[in-house]
């Protein structure tokens, strides 16, 4: 299997300087997203002493030009830091720093949906919403074919694997561990992670987090898995169908509730928020993967456990379904239900955005409504 140049470099020299002592000084990777809306990019400054919070981080710039975000004749772009954690790569005091992303008359970027999401969790702070999401992606060797699989061929069908022990079963579990170790090191809210349907197919779960910090979270963690990826000379991509044909795709299936669904007889609000989503699929669909539905039509089909893109369904423990209520959930009359529609490459921010606003803010129509500031 190809696996990438770098990863085959002597990683105990590196190691040798890794050690050295660093004085007062903090290593801070500034972290954002670039103009696809679901790559990311990074870059590290020096900073004289350790950060204790966000304030204290200055803002930086880059060439939005040479990531697809502005023109050469007006390139600078303004990183605003957001969310700060650990660094699991250069360890304390360092740290990873999520970044905002603004133009130059300091208007958000086109792919900044942190900003708005931002302002419409904030209207709804005291209803405080859950988010947990489930992240599923599949490891590539550098040349495009899945880890593991057959250089000529397919492994066996699909079956063993979901959850799977074993060498033939259980495709590249020491990436898995490290990524997991390393975000709980960082101070990520990873809640778990399991082999899944496809050979190679992994997923991990980030929550429950509180209004804008499931955005937050998950990116960094998926930045995370791309830096240990890059160690393995692996690539992890999250694209919703990477194998065409009678493989499960990915997608990263949303759990959400509010305060009042968790509370005694809850279902009813669940009840009251599906209503409202069955009226609003394709405002949804729209907003679940970064190029408006189009990658998601590769995946919900309606087979490998997924529901039919043009199709609203809702049900308990019904996996083929476009939202589920867990059997437990239906039991106790209260929890959360899951929306299984967002693709894998989806933008959180944008995702938990749309569910607040149809749920929450019981928004209708095919557009989001324009809140005056």
């Amino acid at each position: 299997m190809a696996t990438s140049a770098s990863s085959h470099l002597n990683k105990g020299i590196k190691q040798v300087y890794m050690s050295l002592p660093q004085g007062d000084k903090v290593q801070a990777m500034y972290i954002w997203i670039d103009g696809t809306g679901e790559g990311l990019r990074c870059k590290t400054r020096t900073l004289d002493s350790e950060p204790k919070c966000i304030e204290e981080l200055p803002e930086w710039n880059f060439d939005g030009s040479s990531t697809l975000q502005s023109e050469g004749s007006n390139s600078d772009m303004y990183l605003v830091p957001s969310a700060m954690f650990r660094d699991p790569f250069r360890k304390d005091p360092n740290k990873l720093v999520f970044c905002e992303v603004l133009k130059y008359n300091r208007k958000p970027a086109e792919t900044n949906l942190r900003h708005t999401c931002k302002r419409i969790m904030d209207m709804v702070s005291n209803q405080h919403p859950w988010f947990g999401m489930e992240q599923e992606y599949t490891l590539m060797g550098t040349d495009g074919h899945p880890f593991g699989w057959p250089s000529n061929g397919f492994p066996g069908p699909q079956g063993p694997y979901y959850c799977g022990v074993g060498a033939d079963r259980a495709y590249g579990r020491d990436i898995v561990e490290a990524h997991y170790r390393a975000c709980l090191y960082a101070g990520i809210k990873i809640a778990g992670t399991n082999a899944e349907v496809m050979p190679a197919q992994w997923e991990f779960q980030i929550g429950p987090c509180e209004g804008i910090e499931m955005g937050d979270h998950l990116w960094v963690a998926r930045f995370i898995l791309h830096r240990v990826c890059e160690d393995f000379g692996v690539i992890a991509t999250f694209d919703p169908k990477p194998i065409p044909g009678n493989w499960n795709g990915a997608g990263c299936h949303t759990n959400f509730s509010t305060k009042a669904t968790r509370e005694e007889n809850g279902l009813k609000y669940i009840e009251e928020y599906i209503e409202r989503l069955s009226k609003r699929h394709q405002y949804h669909i729209r907003a679940y993967d970064p190029n408006g539905g189009r990658d998601n039509a590769r995946r919900l089909t309606g087979f490998n456990e997924t529901s039919n893109i043009n199709d609203f369904s809702a049900g308990v423990a019904n996996r083929s379904a476009s939202i589920r209520i867990p059997r437990a959930v239906g039991q106790e009359k209260k929890g959360y239900f899951e929306d299984r529609r967002p693709s894998a490459n989806c933008d959180p921010f944008g995702v938990t955005e749309a569910l607040i606003r149809t749920c929450l803010l019981n928004e209708t129509g095919e557009e989001p409504f324009q809140y005056k500031n």
